[in-house]
């Protein structure tokens, strides 16, 4: 028996038993001045918060009974002999409180209630805050709108609160001791501050409406006099003059060596009347002083996180250098398209930006349309691909063609086909494409170029309906005319509308299975009707306001167009 003691008595001293947590005292700081009407019932509420062990009354000087309501009404009473100010009895208070967390409540609040008190320190004791400030309706806060958050908004944009200055505060005791407590109404403010930059967690919780007396305006004007005290002094401490003021100044400058080294970039490759050395004299100009001022930028803005202990400025750092970020971001892409354009070949660096095309259609043709359209890079065919070019979408819209489109060129014929994936912009064409275009491997051709360089082909277009297609033809011309559009009904069902360039009077054929059908004399609104193996065809042409590079083939340049049924 006695060694089954023992061991047992080894087992148990061997289990880890989980302590539990250490409760968390509260004590609740009331600053009063003259507040004999209704010191006594605040106490009153805040005796009812079961979690509350202490309540402290600071009389701040009071002339009236506020200390014996206070006292009466079971509160622990501290004593100033003369009047210093809202902020010097917050700090009387809660440096005599022994209890863990601290709550600040105002001694004239006539609706205060033990749930406003509860949820105010509720979020410290679970753990979610390290302080909790209140926000809650009333009929005042001018000092609040017309002062403090313009104030903030301007040096402390990250702090955006909806009332910064609403008299009512818990926190941990520990946080307390790294704020610096102002000795008048601007207290409130000063923790707000302090706790953003300190990163110390603060969450705004709302506690409804509270009823007090309102300040009268010369009181208001002193307490707009302190809070602005406060921000300014507070700014200038953090750095935050400093990054309005001096690196503001910096910012801009360098904005405008960063704009000077762009426009002598520009003037170089795209303003011919400007000459060279112009451009590059700019250019250096600009990066000289960009250097020297983001240099001082950059010294600045370290100096500046320096005095900000908890590193909290990023909103606020970003906001001031948001424009000097934007400006260097498009330099590098600048430089990057340049760089990009860069060719060596014998012992010649070439450098031949080129740009995408905005095509934007505004006039009443069926091509109604918004897009970015290029650069092209031409490349070889692939192989056992010598009767195809494969061509990227946007070069097929430009040229008005589709897949499985031909293409002649000189003697021989072509079939277009898309681009392979991954290719883009790119443009396979076989050699004997690009002897007679006279383009070669890693030439770009922007888009508003690609008509000159398909000038002359013959493309044969084809257009699918149930179980007929309709192929027409036409030439690519560089020189942009006065176009018409047709539109071809099927047993008075309209299948095809399109759109190109008519000779006036020219004669354009018709055929059907590859075989004469008729022809006609093109001339301005006409219409023109036919049977054909009991299949009603008409063709209504219409002018337009627009243009085109497809020019029609007309009388011996072969047959305009073809129905296969």
């Amino acid at each position: 028996m006695y060694w089954f003691f023992v061991i047992l008595s080894f087992l148990l001293a061997g289990i880890k038993t989980q302590k539990p947590n250490k409760y968390k005292k509260v004590s609740v700081i009331i600053p009063a001045y003259n507040e004999e009407e209704t010191v006594a019932k605040v106490v009153n509420v805040v005796k009812k918060v079961s979690f509350v062990d202490e309540i402290i009354v600071v009389n701040d000087g009071s002339s009236d009974n506020t200390e014996m309501e206070a006292l009466k009404a079971g509160a622990i009473v501290i004593n100033h002999e003369v009047n210093k100010g809202k902020g010097e009895a917050l700090q009387t208070g809660y440096r005599e409180a022994e209890c863990d967390i601290i709550a600040f409540i105002d001694a004239d609040i006539y609706n205060l209630t033990s749930s406003k008190v509860e949820s105010m320190i509720k979020p410290i004791l679970d753990g979610g805050a390290d302080i909790t400030k209140t926000k809650f309706s009333r009929a005042s806060g001018r000092v609040t709108e017309l002062t403090a958050k313009p104030l903030l908004n301007f040096f402390f944009p990250e702090i955006s609160f909806e009332q910064p200055l609403s008299g009512q505060f818990a926190a941990r005791k520990e946080v307390l001791k790294k704020i610096n407590f102002e000795s008048d109404y601007g207290v409130d403010v000063g923790i707000v501050i302090d706790a953003d930059v300190l990163g110390i967690s603060i969450m705004e919780v709302d506690i409804g409406a509270i009823e007090h007396d309102m300040s009268p305006l010369s009181d208001l004007n002193l307490m707009a006099n302190e809070v602005v005290r406060t921000i300014i002094g507070r700014a200038n401490k953090y750095g935050r003059v400093t990054m309005i003021d001096d690196i503001g100044y910096y910012i801009r400058m360098s904005i405008v060596g960063l704009s000077l080294v762009i426009l002598g970039l520009f003037t170089i490759f795209f303003v011919k009347f400007v000459p060279l050395a112009i451009g590059v004299i700019i250019s250096i100009i600009g990066l000289l002083i960009a250097i020297f001022y983001i240099f001082k930028v950059i010294i600045k803005s370290i100096v500046m996180f320096k005095k900000t202990p908890g590193r909290n400025l990023l909103k606020s750092f970003v906001k001031i250098h948001f424009p000097m970020i934007i400006s260097i971001i498009i330099l590098l892409l600048m430089i990057s398209t340049f760089l990009g354009a860069a060719h060596f070949d014998h012992g010649v660096l070439s450098i031949e930006p080129n740009s995408r095309n905005l095509i934007i259609y505004a006039d009443d043709s069926p091509r109604d349309t918004i897009s970015v359209r290029g650069p092209y890079t031409i490349d070889t065919a692939i192989e056992n691909e010598s009767g195809q070019i494969r061509m990227p979408s946007d070069a097929m819209m430009t040229l008005g063609v589709n897949i499985n489109d031909t293409i002649k060129l000189g003697a021989n014929t072509y079939k277009v086909n898309e681009t392979r994936l991954g290719e883009p912009d790119i443009l396979r064409l076989p050699i004997e494409v690009k002897k007679l275009l006279q383009v070669e491997n890693g030439e770009v051709i922007q888009n508003s170029r690609l008509k000159d360089v398909f000038d002359g082909s013959l493309i044969t277009h084809a257009y699918e309906y149930n179980n007929t297609t309709i192929k027409e033809k036409y030439f690519i011309t560089s020189n942009e005319k006065q176009s018409s559009t047709y539109e071809i009904f099927l047993d008075n069902e309209s299948i095809v509308n399109s759109y190109g360039t008519f000779k006036d009077n020219g004669t354009y054929d018709i055929s059907v299975d590859g075989n004469y059908l008729t022809s006609f004399s093109y001339k301005n609104n006409l219409t023109k009707s036919f049977k054909f193996d009991g299949h009603d065809l008409e063709i209504v042409f219409r002018d337009t306001n627009s243009t085109s590079i497809k020019q029609f083939s007309s009388g011996n340049q072969g047959v305009f167009l073809n129905f296969n049924f």
